[in-house]
């Protein structure tokens, strides 16, 4: 895992890695492609509405990580959270409050051509989603025409590269967008960070 800086006003709190583990991203793509009975559309806040957002996806819970055939996934959480813990050296605000983290369900995503998540949006909107405090996405492959992601208000606009990693804030300042892959495929693992859970 190795810290990148990407470019734009500073700070922008984007966190972003290179996890140098191809292969593990070459498996995940694998495992997306081999589960196909769990594929489905992608849906935004709207349900599915390809006019917002045009992908498939396989949505993973938490207790599929202890399955035999969901390896490749539990190995890349352990990388991710590598990661934050990077997030949170560059922010130790953060750390104080925030020192661990729950992960729920999350998304392998698929975008063919004409594919894009182009609705502007962010990750906290309503008090449904208000427990996300960060967002996370780490693209699988290299994308060379189209499928990048626009960051609106910070001005920046990210390329796909396999391993790229990122992690951001979920809130409305980092308003964001996928936009229209041309030609190829892009495949992208996505989820959110929240406060846990204590038990009772």
């Amino acid at each position: 895992m190795r810290r990148i800086d990407i470019e734009g006003a500073s700070p922008h709190f984007i966190g972003c890695w290179n996890i140098d583990q191809n292969s593990l991203c070459d498996d995940l793509i694998e495992f997306f492609i081999t589960h196909r009975d769990s594929q489905e559309p992608g849906q935004s806040a709207g349900g599915v509405d390809h006019n917002a957002k045009k992908s498939t996806d396989i949505t993973i819970h938490p207790r599929d990580l202890e399955l035999p055939d969901h390896v490749a996934v539990k190995e890349y959480m352990d990388v991710l959270y590598g990661c934050y813990k990077d997030y949170l050296q560059q922010f130790p605000f953060l750390d104080s409050i925030m020192p661990r983290v729950d992960i729920g369900s999350f998304n392998i995503q698929r975008y063919l051509p004409g594919g894009h998540f182009k609705l502007e949006h962010s990750e906290r909107t309503a008090i449904i989603n208000s427990f996300r405090v960060l967002v996370w996405m780490t693209y699988l492959n290299d994308v060379a025409d189209g499928g990048s992601t626009t960051f609106t208000h910070q001005d920046l606009e990210v390329q796909p590269q396999k391993g790229k990693t990122l992690i951001w804030p979920a809130e409305w300042t980092h308003a964001h967008r996928g936009n229209i892959l041309n030609s190829g495929e892009k495949y992208i693992i996505t989820g959110w960070m929240h406060f846990p859970h204590e038990s009772n």
